[in-house]
């Protein structure tokens, strides 16, 4: 192995990747493969199920004022720190958030970005960087259905997409109904104050954050009721948009979720747009999760109306199969990006502009950048967009398939028929019917799975009532995956109710009817 700076060591020893030191640099990548793959080949459950204060005692014991003094040592400690203690996302038993394995071309250009270290805010730092960015921009845009007006950039992810979609729509409201040029500069108004966007009730809870952030407030955002599968109701949105005018309140913005992260349920965009377009609101559409039905070869239909949205959002590091982060905002016209634009004389000068210079940091939010655009570019010309959405196609199919299981089984109780691949659900087995024990029991189910290590599952609550919930983001899952981990629950659940007693105790909790 390479020598990699002792304390002390000499100005040849190699530390920085340059082309003096690539043979260093290859050993270092085989180092570093050697302990990916041994640990993902031992990883045989999700998660080692090691409790967090246990493994902060080891922590405690570190000073990063004195380093350990070569990279085999350094990479012995991470494993033992970290790896033996990840998350592993590729295990079938994994079934918890939208998170989902990566494409291998994807890792490739993971270690690319890694290495050359691009930062694309501008194109003297970014070169061919810029143009590959723009391209999966302007394809995107090209796949939600938006015209040559359309523009976008990546993001971190979903929650920066809504708040910088969400800054364009009070922006452009101040300008177009409040007379407000530029409010970036002269600060808002006191009636915006008065500004309100409408979400539905199980839309995601980084717009009550943007509301907050961008000054609004988050009790700004007024939830809409749902239909019976949790997707907006248009006649309960009109009921708010007229109680908001009436309360002298102002309508600014409505959020259409195309695939919410509990229910993947996916909001009416077509009816929400004409409302929109009758009110003069601004629609953003949240398809940070939906967003493979882009490349979906079945189920793109489920998208229909997303192409009325000012703005939508999308996360290629889920449904794409993407490392994190790789995310965008798209918007429908591109003069609406002028909104997060300024001008820095050492930066993106305004010469730049005027000759064309395309430096992206003049529609983003974020300065620095990573060149997240590069492993979607290798997945995308490696595999080509169907392969993609064949893989999203075999998940909504899969989950439709153990929701039919689940319904059939008298042991458990399925909330939602999902619309995308995520399922919500609960132990609720014969005799036990206390709301109090059927939360205790599926509280205790997802609790006993997690430090064992045996099964990784989401919880959340429905109507109040405590439920689990499966996200399935890995393509090669199957549904004796899934059905394994399906025993794992019930198995936990038996042994709950033996050691509670609440299998022969339940006569006495009939007059407490659970939900």
């Amino acid at each position: 192995m390479a020598d990699w700076g002792h304390t002390g060591a000499s100005d040849e020893t190699p530390f920085l990747l340059n082309e003096r030191s690539l043979e260093a640099h290859a050993e270092a990548i085989h180092e570093g493969l050697w302990y990916v793959q041994t640990s993902m080949k031992r990883a045989e459950r999700p998660f080692s199920g090691i409790d967090p204060a246990e493994l902060a005692r080891y922590f405690s014991e570190i000073d990063l004022d004195r380093p350990r003094g070569d990279l085999t040592s350094a990479l012995e400690e991470v494993d033992a720190l970290y790896l033996a203690h990840a998350v592993y996302y590729h295990r079938p038993q994994y079934l918890a958030h939208l998170n989902c394995p990566v494409a291998l071309a994807a890792a490739v250009g993971e270690l690319i970005q890694g290495s050359v270290n691009t930062a694309v805010e501008t194109w003297d730092q970014s070169g061919g960087g810029t143009l590959i960015e723009q391209k999966i921009i302007d394809w995107t845009a090209a796949r939600i259905g938006f015209g040559s007006d359309a523009d976008g950039v990546f993001t971190s992810g979903g929650t920066q997409s809504n708040l910088m979609a969400l800054l364009l729509a009070r922006d452009a409201h101040c300008r177009d109904h409040l007379g407000l040029a530029d409010v970036q500069r002269t600060g808002l108004p006191e009636s915006a104050q008065r500004l309100r966007i409408f979400s539905s009730e199980v839309a995601h809870f980084s717009v009550q954050k943007a509301a907050g952030v961008l000054g609004l407030g988050s009790d700004a955002v007024i939830p809409v009721a749902c239909d019976e599968a949790f997707r907006m109701d248009p006649v309960a949105l009109e009921c708010e948009l007229e109680r908001a005018l009436a309360d002298g309140t102002i309508p600014m913005a409505v959020i259409a979720t195309v695939g919410t992260t509990d229910f993947g349920s996916i909001d009416p965009v077509t009816p929400i747009a004409r409302l929109c377009r009758r009110y003069g609101l601004w629609l953003h559409a949240d398809a940070a999760y939906g967003c493979g039905l882009l490349v979906s070869p079945d189920n793109a239909r489920l998208l229909d109306g997303i192409e009325h949205a000012d703005s939508v959002a999308v996360d290629y590091h889920k449904s794409f199969f993407q490392p994190v982060s790789c995310s965008a905002l798209l918007v429908r016209d591109r003069r609406h990006l002028s909104a997060v634009t300024w001008h820095a004389d050492y930066l993106n000068p305004y010469r730049d502009a005027a000759k064309g210079v395309p430096n992206l940091v003049d529609k983003s939010m974020q300065t620095t950048r990573r060149f997240d655009a590069l492993k979607l570019w290798l997945t995308l010309r490696t595999a080509g967009p169907e392969a993609i959405g064949r893989r999203f196609d075999r998940l909504l199919g899969l989950a439709a398939r153990i929701y039919w299981q689940l319904g059939a089984d008298d042991d458990f109780e399925a909330v939602n028929r999902p619309s995308l691949s995520t399922l919500v659900f609960r132990y609720r087995p014969a005799g036990v019917v206390s709301r109090a024990q059927l939360d205790q029991v599926n509280t205790h189910i997802r609790d006993e799975l997690m430090r064992s290590g045996e099964a990784l599952i989401a919880a959340t609550t429905v109507r109040g009532a405590q439920h689990l919930k499966f996200t399935l983001l890995d393509p090669e899952t199957t549904a004796q995956d899934v059905r394994e981990v399906i025993e794992a629950i019930r198995r936990c659940g038996e042994r709950w109710r033996a050691a509670s007693g609440a299998a022969g105790g339940v006569a006495g909790c009939a007059s407490q009817e659970a939900s």
